[in-house]
C-alpha cells in the first residue's frame, strides 16, 4: 500500500510551509507529495497568507527534493489552456528528474473563478476529454513531427510538441464519483482513478464502474491504479485524535465514519477495508500543516505496518 501526504494549501499555506510539509514527507518516507489547485480558501478559514499556484509550487518543490512523487488532485481544466499546461507538467518533470504526476479534473468551484476573472464554462466535462486528448498527444507525438488538433474547444495548428517530460510516461489521475462518463474518461486516459472522501461500499462501486469500462475500451482492468484520497486524523490516545479533530474544525465521530480517524490500529484497520476492495494506494488529506508530529505519527505506528 502506498501512502501518500495530500494537502489543501488554499486553506491557508505559503511556499515555505508547504516545503516543509514536502521535505517532511521525503524524511519520513511517504511516497508522494501532492496538492489541490484552488485559488480561494473554503468554509470559515481567512486563508491567509493567500493562494499559491499549483504547479509554480510544485515546480519550486522539484528542486527541493530528490525522491517523492510529485502532482495535483486534482489540477483545475477550466484554469490552463491544455496547450500551456503539457508544458508546464513536462518542465516540472524535468525539474524533477522525472517524479511528477498529473491529476486533471473538470473545474468545479465556481465563487474562486468569479473571483479571479477565470471564465467558468457551461460545458466543462467535455472540455476536459478534449484537454486530456491535446496533453497526452502533445507528449505522444514523436520528436520531429508535429502535432495538430481541430476540435470543439481547442485548436492547435503544427505544434513542435515540445518540450517533453522526462519520463516516457507521466501518469495520468482521473477521479471522481460519476456513474458513466467518468470511468470512461479514466479507461481512455487514465494511469490512475481516484476517489475522493468516499466509503468503502461507494469506492468498490465505482472502482466496479472503471474496472468494467477499462475492459470494455480493451484495457485490463488491473492496468489502472485504484486509490482513495480521506482526511486524516490520527492520535496515540483519544485525547490526541480530539484535539487534532479541533484544530480542523472537525468532529471526531464524524471523521471516524468518512476518513482516516483514530489510533494507528484504527487507521491500520480501515485502511486494510479499502485494500480489500482494491485500493492500493492512500492519500492522507493533512488539513493541520503546522503538525508535523502527526506525520511522524502516521509514519511510525500506520506506515510502518502496511510496507
Amino acid at each position: 500500500m502506498d501512502l501518500r501526504i495530500f494537502t489543501e494549501p488554499q486553506q491557508g499555506a505559503s511556499y515555505d510551509t508547504l516545503l516543509t510539509v514536502a521535505k517532511a514527507t521525503e524524511d519520513l518516507g511517504f511516497d508522494a507529495f501532492f496538492r489541490s489547485d484552488h485559488y480561494l480558501r473554503m468554509g470559515s478559514v481567512d486563508g491567509l497568507p493567500g493562494p499559491t499556484d499549483a504547479w509554480i509550487t510544485l515546480a519550486g518543490l522539484a528542486r527541493e527534493t530528490s525522491r517523492i512523487r510529485l502532482g495535483t488532485l486534482m489540477t483545475a481544466g477550466t484554469f490552463r489552456l491544455p496547450g500551456v499546461l503539457a508544458i508546464q507538467v513536462a518542465q516540472v518533470d524535468q525539474m524533477s528528474g522525472g517524479r511528477v504526476e498529473l491529476g486533471l479534473g473538470s473545474g468545479w468551484f465556481e465563487e474562486e473563478h468569479r473571483a479571479y476573472g477565470i471564465p467558468f464554462p457551461k460545458e466543462k466535462f467535455a472540455r476536459l476529454e478534449e484537454q486530456l486528448e491535446i496533453v497526452t498527444g502533445l507528449w505522444n507525438t514523436p520528436l520531429g513531427q508535429t502535432y495538430t488538433h481541430h476540435g470543439t474547444h481547442y485548436q492547435l495548428t503544427d505544434s513542435p510538441a515540445l518540450p517533453k517530460p522526462t519520463q516516457p510516461k507521466v501518469p495520468v489521475l482521473i477521479g471522481g464519483h460519476g456513474a458513466v462518463r467518468t470511468p470512461r474518461l479514466a479507461a481512455r486516459y487514465a494511469d490512475e482513478f481516484n476517489i475522493p472522501f468516499a466509503s468503502v461500499e461507494d469506492s468498490d462501486r465505482q472502482f466496479g464502474r472503471v474496472r468494467a469500462a477499462a475492459e470494455a475500451a480493451g484495457r485490463k482492468a488491473d492496468d489502472l491504479v485504484y486509490s482513495n484520497a480521506l482526511v486524516a486524523c490520527v492520535g496515540k490516545d483519544d485525547s490526541e485524535v480530539a484535539r487534532r479533530a479541533a484544530a480542523i474544525g472537525r468532529d471526531v465521530t464524524e471523521l471516524k465514519a468518512n476518513g482516516l480517524a483514530g489510533s494507528p490500529a484504527e487507521v491500520v484497520d480501515k485502511i486494510g477495508r479499502y485494500a480489500a476492495i482494491g485500493a492500493s494506494r492512500i492519500y492522507f488529506q493533512i488539513l493541520d500543516l503546522d503538525d508535523l508530529d502527526h506525520l511522524e505519527l502516521i509514519s511510525s505506528q500506520v506506515q510502518s505496518q502496511l510496507g
